[in-house]
């Protein structure tokens, strides 16, 4: 399909979600993050780069 789709988003949760808002925890969820410094590989898609600024101030993206 896309050329693009080869690349991938590293993702690391940095803090923790206690006091963050109940939609963040279910962003946080998805993008199959569980406990800090957890990590996860997911592809680099419109819908996985909405949901990372979404919560930004959570992870760290490389």
């Amino acid at each position: 399909m896309n050329a693009k789709s080869n690349k991938k988003l590293k993702l690391t949760l940095i803090k923790s979600l206690i006091g963050t808002k109940r939609s963040h925890r279910a962003t946080i969820k998805g993008l199959g993050l569980r406990k800090i410094n957890s990590v996860s590989e997911l592809e680099d898609t419109p819908a996985i780069r909405g949901m990372v600024q979404k919560v930004q101030y959570l992870v760290k993206c490389e």
